[in-house]
């Protein structure tokens, strides 16, 4: 069974910092893409960062760019996402997802984590 597992969330000031994990099972994800996806309270699930299969380029949405930092340990087969400087704007629940493209779009993914929550206090 293929499973992607988020940890790492939690609740945090503004300002400061967490790291989410996902971990992967089932079979190897070194040739996928991965990839981190947000949704916040009302809002439609959006794009946050993916990192290419060999992790030598990345990709981030304008909103955190500068912020968040995404990497991959394929030896480990899991991806993380380094968040700095958080604001209330931040809060939702990530994702972490694979797929075959580099791209910011939701459905070119195909695998996904059950989201872990992280919010963000003023």
């Amino acid at each position: 069974q293929v499973q992607l597992v988020e940890s790492g969330g939690g609740l945090v000031q503004a300002g400061g910092s967490l790291t989410l994990s996902c971990a992967a099972s089932g079979r190897t994800f070194t040739s996928y893409v991965r990839g981190w996806f947000r949704q916040a309270p009302g809002k439609e699930r959006e794009f946050a960062a993916n990192i290419n299969r060999s992790g030598s380029f990345t990709y981030y949405a304008d909103s955190v760019k500068g912020r968040f930092t995404i990497s991959r340990d394929n030896a480990k087969n899991t991806v993380y996402l380094q968040m700095n400087g958080l604001n209330p704007e931040d809060t939702a629940v990530y994702y972490c997802t694979a797929g075959a493209k580099l791209v910011p779009t939701l459905d070119d993914y195909s695998y996904w984590g059950q989201g872990t929550q992280v919010t963000v206090s003023s």
